[in-house]
């Protein structure tokens, strides 16, 4: 690989020479045309040979100094376009055409990726995505055109355009793994966008027409959905013999087979999937809809200040956002089965649109929610489309996506990561702000939840099981008070669904009450040390014990708003649903000492006041019944059940009725771009050269720390913080 050999080693059928001498003509400093030969050639290599790996590193080594001069990307690039046009044209047998731009698309993701992955500038000058002027061009040709607007117009044009087949499906598969390549410029920036961050690629994608950008996003959905199983006749392409089964080892073109190891190009073994496309399809998605392109303008004013001074000239500099057509397109994405605005006239804006089988996402949705891409995007989904939350609102089957949520919190120790925890939270935030959610899940009864060990839960409503979850993922938070953020959603959630409860079990609603007196614990202690700490102060006079004291009363401050928001729960099952919940009046009176400290507490007693309002009216009729009676548990349960009937709420104090909502900050993307990155490396098996990575803090392969599950909490602690910044707000 030290020289460009003039001619192949061997022609007589012999595809490896034949490919390593293309290769090396390709990497060397000779500049082929657009219209040569040479470039048919390169792209009908057959699909199927093999390069060692540190002829690779060499090849690369070498393009990087002569592409240049060559401007062989740039025309790679061109002719990868071309050949998806003519696919899109032709009618007749497309394999020949297949193949070059399976080639085309392969060969352009190596080298273009260990370009950026190894680049130098901060502008990318190293792509040199341009052709010398004194480049002859075919007739046709615009020479002043973009080539990274040129070529992503072609590849979005493909794939939103043509449909997923046997035969079309590794070029599907690659043009996604090209996708990702050229919007791996992302990881090369800091967590924050900025003006001056350089993607040439993604940006020409988000300046693509509003009709091919519905296109791809219903692509990259239908591939979602579909699941498609790898072809058998891609099998020799997709999968190489020295792999593990199961993991994807794309090789074949010439290229492909000699990328293996230096580029870290190929899926890892923890990126296995049995749905490539799919897992690929849904990662490219989430990268383009969480994009974000800061622009700034430069504002001219004079400074008149000083009249009698030479007026200046002052520049005023705004950063804003260019907005995003991807996000925009999921926004208004509609089902294909109902269009309302069949029935409401204008309830949408005219133009294009996407148009996806809701019912089919649902689906795929609720069975793949173990996976945080789906969680991701169903919180997409729900934050930002309203079509899609009314549907998943009126479905009657809430269980398909409430239970493998609610199963993940349960075993959220068991390697679960905090940004994922986080989003499902909040999914269930979102969905608790409507009323009939709230309603619709106490009337779904669960024949058994078999994944729940702790208790038999039998002919429990889905209502109650998400209750019991929240509740235990609070009780697990809050030994360490790890996190505030988390505890405040859950309890937020709880606060939500409290004035709708409806037949809350006895479990649930034991639970809850162990809630309250786990709270009041933890209250009493902080409040007596802090009283302590108060007179410790006042006697020595230090300021390290000043200090202390501070951060002993900023978690008093935060225990009393955890206390003061369950006793809201509590007095909204209360006030609004009494009746229908004897279970909770059930549980208060057999734990009714546990609200006795508080009664008279000037923090808490006007929230305690309406419980013993509840607890006087069921005692008092209990002792006025025969003093001889034997009390069993069903016989005072259903003695509560009687009383409830005759229960007309007086005395009870009306407190506003919570409502808490979740907002989205303004600048999420600081979150969810570092985010979807890490998904991508995580599940699709994509990886970069780790220093060359500024988005998001990369662990070291040596520790291990993400594969023994040891670094999981601390690499996500800058998400979690970003993440814990959107607001959950209390509606008056």
């Amino acid at each position: 690989m030290g020289g460009v050999p003039s001619t192949p080693r061997n022609t007589g059928g012999d595809y490896v020479s034949v490919a390593e001498y293309l290769i090396a003509t390709f990497v060397g400093e000779k500049s082929f045309p657009l219209a040569s030969d040479f470039w048919n050639k390169l792209l009908e290599l057959p699909l199927s040979s093999r390069w060692p790996s540190d002829r690779v590193q060499q090849a690369c080594e070498l393009f990087e100094q002569s592409n240049g001069y060559t401007r062989h990307l740039a025309k790679l690039l061109i002719h990868l376009s071309w050949c998806l046009q003519e696919l899109l044209q032709a009618s007749d047998d497309q394999s020949s055409l297949y193949k070059k731009a399976v080639n085309a698309t392969y060969i352009s993701s190596v080298f273009l990726k260990y370009l950026i992955e190894n680049g130098k500038s901060d502008s990318l000058q190293e792509l040199h995505l341009s052709l010398d002027e004194s480049e002859p061009v075919p007739h046709g040709f615009v020479m002043d055109q973009d080539i990274q607007n040129f070529v992503m117009h072609s590849v979005l044009s493909f794939i939103g355009s043509n449909e997923v087949s046997p035969n079309s499906y590794v070029l599907h598969q690659e043009l996604l793994n090209f996708m990702l390549v050229t919007m791996s410029t992302q990881l090369l920036s800091g967590p924050s966008p900025g003006p001056r961050d350089v993607n040439p690629f993604i940006d020409a994608a988000m300046a693509q027409e509003k009709s091919i950008v519905c296109l791809v996003v219903r692509r990259l959905l239908l591939n979602y959905i579909s699941r498609h199983r790898t072809p058998p006749n891609a099998n020799s392409y997709m999968y190489s013999d020295g792999d593990s089964q199961g993991i994807l080892g794309r090789v074949g073109s010439a290229a492909a087979s000699f990328v293996l190891l230096p580029l870290n190009y190929l899926v890892s073994n923890s990126g296995g999937s049995n749905n490539p496309l799919a897992e690929c399809s849904l990662h490219v998605l989430l990268i383009l809809i969480s994009y974000h392109k800061s622009v700034m303008s430069d504002e001219s004013m004079t400074d008149k200040s000083d009249d009698s001074a030479t007026s200046e000239s002052v520049s005023k500099v705004h950063v804003f956002s260019s907005g995003n057509t991807f996000s925009k397109a999921l926004a208004n994405a509609r089902d294909v089965e109902f269009d309302r605005s069949d029935v409401e006239g204008n309830a949408h804006p005219a133009g294009p649109h996407v148009r996806i089988p809701f019912a089919s996402l649902f689906d795929t949705l609720g069975m793949c929610l173990a996976d945080e891409g789906a969680v991701l995007l169903l919180y997409s989904l729900l934050q930002g489309n309203s079509d899609f939350k009314e549907y998943v609102l009126v479905r009657t089957d809430l269980d398909t996506l409430l239970m493998p949520i609610l199963e993940t919190l349960y075993n959220a120790s068991k390697r679960t990561s905090s940004n994922q925890i986080y989003m499902m939270l909040i999914v269930l935030l979102i969905l608790s702000q409507d009323s009939s959610f709230n309603s619709s899940i106490h009337k779904m009864i669960l024949p058994s939840v078999p994944w729940y060990k702790e208790h038999l839960l039998h002919q429990t409503s889905l209502g109650s099981v998400m209750v019991i979850i929240l509740i235990r993922t609070v009780q697990h938070n809050l030994s360490k008070l790890r996190d505030v953020y988390l505890q405040t959603t859950c309890l937020a959630t709880l606060a939500n669904m409290a004035p709708h409860a409806h037949h809350l079990s006895a479990y649930a609603s034991q639970r809850l009450v162990s809630l309250f007196y786990m709270l009041s614990r933890k209250y009493n202690k902080l409040s007596g040390l802090t009283g302590d700490k108060v007179q410790s102060i006042k006697i020595n006079l230090s300021g390290e014990d000043l200090g202390v004291s501070e951060d002993l009363a900023a978690e008093l401050q935060i225990f009393t708003d955890f206390l003061r928001l369950v006793l809201d729960i509590l007095n909204a099952i209360l006030t609004y649903a009494l009746p229908r919940n004897p279970e909770i009046v059930y549980a208060i009176m057999h734990r009714q000492e546990v609200f006795q400290p508080f009664k008279n507490h000037p923090q808490f007693h006007e929230l305690v006041e309406n419980i013993y309002t509840v607890l006087d009216f069921f005692n008092s009729r209990m002792d006025s019944q025969r003093s001889d009676r034997e009390w069993s548990v069903q016989k005072v349960l259903q003695f509560i059940i009687n009383n409830c009937r005759s229960w007309r709420g007086e005395g009870m104090k009306m407190f506003t009725q919570l409502h808490f909502s979740y907002e989205q900050e303004s600048h999420p993307e600081e979150f969810f771009i570092p985010y979807v990155w890490q998904l991508a490396f995580s599940r699709s098996g994509f990886s970069f050269n780790p220093d060359a990575i500024n988005l998001f803090p990369v662990p070291h392969p040596a520790g291990k720390e993400i594969e023994d599950g040891r670094g999981e909490e601390s690499e996500g602690k800058e998400k979690v913080q970003e993440l814990k910044e959107q607001r959950i707000v209390f509606d008056p």
